[in-house]
Order: structure tokens, then C-alpha cells, then sequence
């Protein structure tokens, strides 16, 4: 099982935003030997999930997610060479952090050296290595996939839901699958867990959190670990989660938060995550209380702050939503969306200058963030500085974003520049948005002629 992303919410009818690019090669080479595909079953031998994971010491000590192992009966672990052992034993989880240190069969393992996530600075190179599920095939008993690696930088480590449990902020994007895989510095030692698939942002387990656990020597199994987890909070969230993200269902993810709530009416994750699934059904005003409820309870939660951010925007509380913004800025100074959402509240409240700095830095850390884009452009449109309007609305163009009002703005441009076939040719793609424009076909037939 993997945890699916928990969803920013951003302001726009269409988003494409790119994480970057999948590859299993590099310049920077990693240990790939040590990379383990994880595949979790019940008891009945069905297969629940599947997840990465990495070893750290040759007798076999494996680092992964715990929610990985949620509901599961049994783990295989699979290397890249062809090798599959089982788990022999669990020696150390920790639900709240999310991290699980396994034993497995006895043998001589490859590992990856671990470095000192204390150390990260803003900015640094991160790469990423797991199992994409989409690679991995099941068959007879056989299972194969192949290791992908993804590349960015730290954007910061900050808390979440929890206080003293930050994560390592990052671009380097994890892929489906890649849940309990690591996350390297450039001397390819490990530095985090990868934990949390976002768009731009990805939330990475600091290993400084599992290192003081390495030399446990208890162990339990994991049956005792299903006893365990059937009253536990944290297991209930990461099916919710699954049920929700996964899945796309949130009436059962509903259930689930609910029975957590029942318990334990302060589990901020849960709150958080249940204003998803009424966001999926359509019920705003329930979204909005749960957010606010989370904010009560971890006031500096930059994704709350971001998303209920969005929602008082689009309720026309604009001053509410940019103060919002910028508490999760404060908080995050390089909160891609909340960068990018900011800009478009400046725009709204007509103070297209001040919105230029938050679009350009949204931009500068993801250059492919399109909607960023159409909001820079729309900033330089206002403040008739047409030119570089025209090119930020073509590259949001470029990167697959067609708002109605973008063409409006591009055919008032040429119509200014007379590039009377460029203005044509944004009237006729208005027209086959909305054939009846009643405007478009007067500018169309009043267009001059060029020579």
C-alpha cells in the first residue's frame, strides 16, 4: 500500500504541472543493488500493496514506510538481480513518524550508506530511487520491476500536521510505488524516506528520525503487528488515505477518519484529510470546517493554510485568502502553490505589481508550473507591459493550459501590435471554445486585413 498525495488545492480550471522527468540512469550512480521492491500480502496470499525500500546493513537491515506494511500478512522483498527473501521479523515501528526497520532472511546484503539529514540545506541536490508500480508485474509467483530515479532539490524541512515531526520538502518527485524508497544527497547517501507523492512538492521521513533504532535487537512478527494495528489510529488514517487517494472512494476513507475521530477528536491528519473527501463529494462548507478545524489544532499547517486559502478565494473573501497565503509563505518560504496563489490574489485585489516577486520565485523553483505562468502574464498584462505577457501566456501555451480569458488577452496584444492574423487566429480559437461568442464574431468581421 502507498500513500497517495494529499492534494493542495489550488485555484484553476486546469492544471498540467510536470514533476519532472523518470529515469533509471544518471550521472550520479547509486547503489541500485540495495534497492528492494516490497510486496505485501494478507493472509489469504492476495497481494495488498506494494512499496520500496533500501538496506543499511549487509546482514540484511532493511529501512521502508511502516504504512507499507498496514494489513499486510507477510513481505517478500525483490533486488533488481533476481534475489527474493522474506521479512523474517519486524524490529522497530514507528506509526506516527511512519518508518519500519525489517529484518530479512538471513544472507550477506548490498546496502546504501546513510547520511546526516540535519545537515540539508535549502536548495541542495536530492534524487529519489523506488519502484514504480506501473512497472512492477506479478506473475506464477514472479515478480519483476525496474528501479526509477528522480532528481530536484530541498525546498525546506518543516512540520506538517505534527510539531516535532518535520519532513524534508523536495522536488524530486516520487512516483507511485516509491513509498519507504530513499531520498540521496549528492554524495549518494541517504538522507530521507520518501513518504508523501505530491505535484511539485514531495515530503520525505528525515533518516536522523530511524538512525537512533538501528541497533534494536527485539523483534515481532507480523501477525503481532495485525493484532496491534487493529486499534490503531494510524493504521485507520493510512486506509482512509488509500481509500480516498488510491482508491476514489471517500465515503469509505469517511468511515475510516470518522472512527479515528471517535477515539482521538485531535488527530489533526485526520481532520485534514476528511475536508478532502468532502471536497470530493461536494460538500464545501464540511471541507471548509474540517480545514479549519485542522488549523486550530496546528495553526502552522502550510497545506491547510494553502487550501483553505483556495476556498475562501473562490468564496470572494480575497483579503482572508491572501492572509492565509502568506501565513503558509511565512511558515514555508518556498510553498510552491501558495507562491503562485498569492500572486493570483494580488491580481484579483489589483496590485499586479506586488504579485510579479511571488509569481517569478514560484516560477524559479518550478519553471514548468503553468498556471504560475497565466498568472505572471496576467500581472504584466495589467500593468501594460504587453511583451512579456505575451510570453508567459504563451509558454502556460506550451505547457498545456487553454483558459478562455488568455486568448481575450493575446488578441487584445496582436490587435495593439497589429498582427491581425495572430489576432485572427485567437478569435477563431475563442470560437471554437464557445461558437455562439456573439463578441468574437463582430471583432472577427471588424479585423483589418493585413497586406
Amino acid at each position: 500500500m502507498k500513500i497517495f498525495p494529499q492534494k493542495t488545492f489550488i485555484f484553476a480550471c486546469a492544471i498540467l504541472l510536470l514533476l519532472g522527468s523518470l529515469s533509471s540512469t544518471s550521472a550520479h550512480e547509486v547503489n541500485k543493488s540495495a534497492i528492494a521492491l516490497l510486496v505485501a500480502k494478507n493472509e489469504a496470499g492476495k497481494t495488498v500493496g506494494t512499496g520500496s525500500g533500501f538496506v543499511v546493513q549487509p546482514e540484511g537491515i532493511l529501512i521502508t514506510n511502516y504504512h507499507v506494511l498496514v494489513d499486510a500478512y507477510s513481505v517478500k522483498v525483490y533486488f533488481p538481480n533476481g534475489t527474493q527473501v522474506d521479512v523474517k521479523a519486524i524490529r522497530k515501528i514507528d506509526r506516527v513518524k511512519d518508518f519500519a526497520i525489517l529484518q530479512l532472511a538471513e544472507g550477506f546484503y548490498s546496502t546504501l550508506e546513510l547520511g546526516d539529514s540535519s545537515s540539508l540545506q535549502t536548495y541542495d541536490f536530492t534524487s529519489a530511487l523506488g519502484y514504480l508500480s506501473e512497472s512492477v508485474q506479478e506473475n506464477n509467483g514472479t515478480v519483476e520491476g525496474i528501479v526509477a530515479q528522480t532528481y530536484g532539490f530541498v525546498l525546506g524541512i518543516h512540520p506538517q500536521a505534527i510539531a516535532d515531526a518535520p519532513f524534508i520538502y523536495t522536488t524530486t518527485a516520487f512516483g507511485p510505488g516509491f513509498s519507504g524508497g530513499p531520498l540521496v544527497n549528492k554524495s549518494n547517501k541517504v538522507v530521507g524516506i520518501a513518504t508523501i507523492e505530491g505535484r511539485s512538492i514531495n515530503l520525505a521521513i528525515p533518516i536522523q528520525f530511524v538512525k537512533p533504532f538501528l541497533g534494536e535487537k527485539k523483534s515481532f512478527s507480523f501477525q503481532e503487528l495485525l493484532q496491534q494495528d487493529k486499534n490503531s489510529k494510524e493504521a485507520m488514517y493510512y486506509r482512509g488515505n488509500f481509500y480516498l487517494y488510491g482508491l476514489g472512494d471517500p465515503n469509505k476513507a469517511i468511515d475510516e477518519f470518522e472512527k479515528i475521530l471517535a477515539q482521538d477528536p485531535e488527530f489533526t491528519l485526520a481532520h485534514y484529510d476528511l475536508a478532502v473527501a468532502y471536497r470530493d463529494l461536494g460538500m464545501q462548507d464540511k471541507a471548509i470546517r474540517q480545514y479549519e478545524r485542522t488549523l486550530e489544532l496546528q495553526p502552522n499547517f502550510p497545506e491547510a493554510l494553502s487550501n483553505l486559502g483556495g476556498y475562501y478565494f473562490r468564496a470572494g473573501k480575497i483579503e482572508q485568502a491572501k492572509d492565509l497565503f502568506k501565513k503558509a509563505i511565512k511558515v514555508y518560504p518556498n510553498f510552491i502553490q501558495a507562491l503562485s496563489n498569492l500572486g493570483a490574489v494580488l491580481n484579483k485585489l489589483g496590485e499586479p505589481e506586488k504579485a510579479i516577486p511571488y509569481l517569478k520565485k514560484t516560477l524559479e523553483l518550478n519553471p514548468e508550473f503553468a498556471i504560475a505562468s497565466f498568472n505572471l502574464g496576467n500581472s504584466q498584462f495589467a500593468l501594460n507591459r504587453f511583451e512579456e505577457a505575451q510570453k508567459s501566456y504563451e509558454r502556460s501555451v506550451e505547457l498545456g493550459l487553454d483558459f478562455f480569458s488568455m486568448h481575450w488577452k493575446l488578441y487584445t496584444i496582436h490587435l495593439k501590435k497589429k498582427a491581425y492574423k495572430k489576432a485572427e487566429k485567437e478569435l477563431q480559437i475563442i470560437l471554437q471554445m464557445d461558437p455562439l461568442n456573439e463578441e468574437a464574431k463582430n471583432k472577427l468581421s471588424e479585423l483589418p486585413r493585413e497586406h
